[in-house]
């Protein structure tokens, strides 16, 4: 009977992949609701949720996928891939009101410009502070401050090292998580709760998949006007990187 069972789950492992990710975030909502009162949304218990699923699936496995490495949770792998991700943020646009979009002006771009730059500087900052002296090293590390694909695209582009590239992953990824899990905390006190609003946080922010869960957990309504700025930090991140703010590092370290 459990070799059945088995079977029908690995066979349908994407139907199961999200019965699981709906039990889960029923279970973190259920928790918010019991436990916080609401203080802590239901979505960031569930974001960390998936977090430690995935690191013990990996721990068990000695894979790299998370609990994908598991057969009959494969399909966890494909819903939470790239094409379901992008898939969801392109669907996200369409709810995008351009009028909202007019009224946030110039400080949508403004916003997307200060946030690269800023995350920037904080990653070179505590890159120099861990004893990275290499001039690609420390652009490296500041760019994937800025996001998890930024900071490849410049290290390839300068000829950083391996490790230095996943330094820089690893670092958009910590801000990535922060970002999913905080934003629904703070919401309120900043202010995040239209879509002027929101586009100013993508821009600031600009890891796009942290804005999007962020807000998402906040009020799905703003998803696409985050995301949308969000986006345009990762290109931006991508030109000023390895180019403008990699020349400044080399002037001012050199």
């Amino acid at each position: 009977m459990a070799d059945l069972i088995s079977d029908v789950l690995v066979k349908n492992s994407l139907i199961f992949a999200m019965f699981i990710v709906g039990f889960v975030t029923w279970v973190s909502y259920l928790l918010s609701k019991r436990l916080s009162n609401g203080r802590i949304h239901g979505s960031a218990l569930a974001i960390v949720a998936g977090l430690l699923l995935a690191y013990m699936g990996g721990v068990a496995t000695g894979g790299t996928q998370g609990l994908a490495d598991i057969e009959i949770f494969a399909g966890i792998g494909v819903l939470g891939g790239a094409m379901f991700r992008d898939f969801a943020l392109v669907a996200t646009s369409f709810g995008i009101h351009l009028d909202e979009v007019k009224r946030s002006g110039i400080r949508g771009g403004l916003a997307v410009i200060i946030g690269v730059v800023l995350s920037f500087v904080v990653g070179a900052v505590v890159a120099l502070a861990f004893g990275y002296t290499d001039q690609v090293d420390i652009s490296t590390i500041g760019a994937g401050a800025a996001t998890y694909i930024v900071g490849p695209v410049t290290g390839a582009a300068l000829g950083a090292g391996s490790d230095i590239i996943a330094l820089s992953i690893a670092a958009g990824l910590v801000k990535s998580i922060l970002v999913m899990t905080t934003t629904p905390l703070v919401a309120k006190r900043i202010g995040l709760n239209n879509p002027q609003s929101a586009m100013v946080f993508g821009g600031l922010m600009g890891t796009t998949s942290g804005v999007a869960g962020g807000l998402a957990a906040t009020d799905p309504k703003l998803v696409p006007y985050g995301a949308m700025t969000a986006t345009f930090y990762t290109g931006v991140g991508c030109l000023l990187a390895p180019s403008i703010l990699f020349f400044a590092v080399k002037y001012l370290v050199g």
